[in-house]
C-alpha cells in the first residue's frame, strides 16, 4: 500500500472518516505518521475550543476579582485559587466521576428531557474540564496585568470623559492584553500540551478513535518500540507550539504597533536605480 493510499484511508479516522479497523501486521512510517497524525485533530479541538471560550470568561473572572462588591469578588477568588491549586489530572478524574453520578436518562426541565449522557464523553466532558482550569489560569494572569494598568491612561480617559463600557473597551482592556499577552502565550502553550492528559483521563473516547497520544501508544504496543511513535507524538507538537509562538506572536505585534520602539515591519525595497 503507498503512502497516498494510506493517508486517504487512515488521514481523517479519528473523527470517524476512512478506514474503520487499525492497521495490522503491517506498521510503517507513513501509518504512524498518518494515524498520530490523525488523532492530532482532537488535541487541537480540545485547545482551540478550551482557549477560545476560556480568554473570555478569563476576563470576566479578573474582573469579578478586582470589583469592590464582595459577593462578586469572593466567587471569582475562590473559583480561581480551586483550579489553580488541583492538579489538572485530579480534576479530569473528578469531573468524570460527578458527570457519571447524574441520571442517565436525564433531566426533566418544563416538560422537555434533557439528555446528560453526552457529557461522559471526551469530547464534552474532557472539554469543559480544559475550559475551567485555562479560564482559572488566565484569569490570575489577567488580574495581574488588570492591576498592572498604569493611572496615567485610567485619568487620561476619565479626563476625554469616557467611562463605564467605553473606558473599559478603549483604554483598560486593550492595555490589559498588551500586558498580559506574553504570560498568556505560555499558558496557551500549556493548554497544548495538556490536552494529552485526556487520555489518561478515563473519559472515553469518540467512537474508540482516540487523540495523538492514543495512537502512539498503539504502535508502541504493537511494535514494542515506544522511541518511534511517541517522538512522532513529539514532533506533532513541536510544530503546533512553534505555529502557536507565531500566531500569538503575531497578535503580539498588532496589539504593540503603536508603542515607540515596536519592532518595524520588513520591507523589501529594492535599489534599482542609484
Amino acid at each position: 500500500m503507498s503512502c497516498g493510499q494510506i493517508i486517504l484511508d487512515y488521514g481523517l479516522r479519528s473523527i470517524g472518516i476512512g478506514a474503520q479497523l487499525l492497521p495490522r501486521g503491517e506498521f510503517s512510517l507513513c501509518h504512524q505518521f498518518t494515524l498520530i497524525g490523525s488523532g492530532l485533530i482532537w488535541n487541537i479541538y480540545f485547545a482551540v475550543l478550551a482557549l477560545a471560550t476560556g480568554f473570555f470568561a478569563a476576563t470576566g473572572l479578573a474582573l469579578a476579582k478586582s470589583a469592590r462588591a464582595r459577593w462578586l469578588r469572593k466567587p471569582a477568588e475562590w473559583f480561581i485559587f480551586l483550579f489553580r491549586g488541583s492538579p489538572l489530572f485530579i480534576q479530569f478524574f473528578l469531573a468524570y466521576e460527578m458527570l457519571v453520578l447524574l441520571p442517565r436518562g436525564g433531566f426533566d426541565i418544563f416538560g422537555m428531557t434533557v439528555a446528560t449522557s453526552w457529557l461522559t464523553k471526551a469530547w464534552a466532558g474532557a472539554l469543559i474540564v480544559l475550559f475551567l482550569n485555562t479560564a482559572a489560569y488566565s484569569a490570575e494572569i489577567f488580574y495581574g496585568a488588570l492591576m498592572a494598568v498604569p493611572k496615567g491612561d485610567i485619568e487620561a480617559a476619565d479626563a476625554y470623559g469616557m467611562t463605564g463600557w467605553k473606558k473599559f473597551r478603549w483604554v483598560i482592556w486593550p492595555t490589559m492584553l498588551r500586558l498580559a499577552w506574553p504570560s498568556y502565550t505560555n499558558e496557551a502553550i500549556f493548554l497544548f500540551h495538556a490536552t494529552t492528559l485526556v487520555f489518561f483521563s478515563g473519559f472515553p473516547s469518540f467512537q474508540q478513535k482516540g487523540d495523538a497520544l492514543y495512537y502512539a501508544k498503539f504502535f508502541a504496543d504493537k511494535t514494542f518500540n515506544p522511541f518511534v511513535p511517541y517522538p512522532i507524538a513529539a514532533f506533532y507538537f513541536v510544530l503546533l507550539t512553534l505555529s502557536l509562538i507565531g500566531l500569538f506572536g503575531w497578535v503580539n505585534r498588532r496589539l504593540n504597533r503603536h508603542l515607540p520602539g515596536a519592532r518595524p515591519r520588513l520591507r523589501i525595497r529594492p535599489q534599482i536605480i542609484r
